[in-house]
């Protein structure tokens, strides 16, 4: 087969969306039979699989087959080496959340390897990171996708993209960007009914998976303001990293420092006024409290923390753990434009992972 036919894929992470991605990436396969997608790296933090003739991995399997093999991952300068030697263009699927993963994209892209990533490690960074990254890319002609490094599966990135692209004018951009933030605050303090109290909201998140291991990882706000500070970066501004703006911790000062996340949830009743005073200062009101982001782009002003919203804004209005981000550029006027759904899950990140590679074999 000609080298020209085929494109291969290598896998960094197989977790979760890794999982899903796997799955979504057979499908693919079947249904687009060309270019033929030839599975020729795959690695966990612990494990990996290849040959060092490329020969192809079963996607069918591979999860099984990297679960029983006994070789150690690659040294990420080594996989450089490895990918870059193929017979044939690669992609590189980094289903990660590792820092270290990301700051090798400049290597990868600079040898011609395109990256395709839910990684927000590598694009909310070292605002040095982010211009590295871009620089290596556009030398060498390798693409680089990361749309569900901001909203899963929602096109968040690509319609921010198309309207700076097309020359619209983005003045503001707010939303609710944390499926776990939504979720809790969505059962807090809801339009309907009382709602529980926050101690028991943040424990059911925990329990149904919606949080992280440990709850404060969520609760920080840096996810949120790790995705601000790319959508801020892709609409001019040259933010330096999450933590060159406000940034509103839910985390009371004295549990910051508490060995565990269990001992953390333990603990957290007894902060339960604190929250109960802010639902209830919004509710005299007649409004509800929610964890946003917003961009101001006029005044470079970039924020996360609570806010308070009228009971028919659509931020009010949202249910589950869904996301919602709203534009206000020129064009739209005085009504954004309004992107929502579910913003969390293995499925619908896989599947903006899924669609980055499709729009990367439509250009190599």
């Amino acid at each position: 087969m000609s080298p020209t036919n085929q494109v291969y894929i290598a896998i960094i992470g197989a977790g979760g969306v890794g999982k899903c991605f796997l799955s979504q990436l057979q499908t693919l396969a079947a249904r687009r039979p060309s270019p033929k997608l030839s599975l020729c790296y795959i690695s966990t933090s612990k494990k990996a699989l290849f040959k060092n003739d490329y020969a192809p991995i079963p996607t069918e399997n591979a999860l099984q087959a990297l679960a029983s093999s006994s070789t150690a991952p690659l040294a990420l300068p080594k996989v450089v080496e490895f990918l870059a030697a193929a017979p044939a263009k690669v992609v590189l699927v980094d289903n990660t959340s590792s820092q270290d993963v990301a700051d090798a994209y400049p290597a990868f892209l600079s040898r011609g390897i395109s990256i395709v990533t839910p990684n927000k490690k590598a694009f909310s960074g070292s605002y040095q990171l982010w211009q590295d990254i871009f620089t290596a890319s556009s030398t060498s002609g390798a693409k680089v996708y990361h749309e569900s490094s901001v909203g899963a599966g929602l096109p968040v990135i690509s319609t921010l993209k198309d309207l700076v692209d097309t020359g619209d004018e983005v003045t503001k951009i707010e939303g609710v960007f944390s499926g776990t933030m939504s979720f809790l605050f969505n059962s807090f303090a809801p339009l309907e009914g009382e709602g529980g109290k926050w101690s028991a909201e943040v424990k059911k998140a925990k329990e149904l998976g919606y949080t992280e291991p440990d709850p404060r990882d969520d609760l920080n706000g840096l996810d949120v303001a790790r995705k601000l500070t790319i959508l801020a970066r892709l609409a001019g501004l040259p933010v330096e990293s999450p933590t060159s703006f406000p940034v509103q911790s839910l985390i009371p000062q004295q549990l910051e420092s508490v060995a565990t996340g269990d001992e953390f949830l333990q603990k957290l009743p007894e902060f339960d006024s604190e929250m109960e005073g802010t639902k209830a200062a919004a509710q005299n009101q007649g409004k509800v409290v929610r964890f946003v982001g917003s961009i101001d782009v006029a005044t470079k002003a970039v924020k996360v923390g609570l806010e308070m919203f009228d009971r028919s804004h659509p931020i009010a209005a949202l249910k589950g753990s869904d996301n919602i981000i709203s534009f206000y550029t020129k064009r739209y006027g005085s009504n954004p434009l309004i992107i929502q759904g579910a913003g969390a899950g293995g499925d619908v990140t896989a599947m903006g992972v899924t669609s980055d590679l499709i729009k990367v074999l439509a250009q190599i």
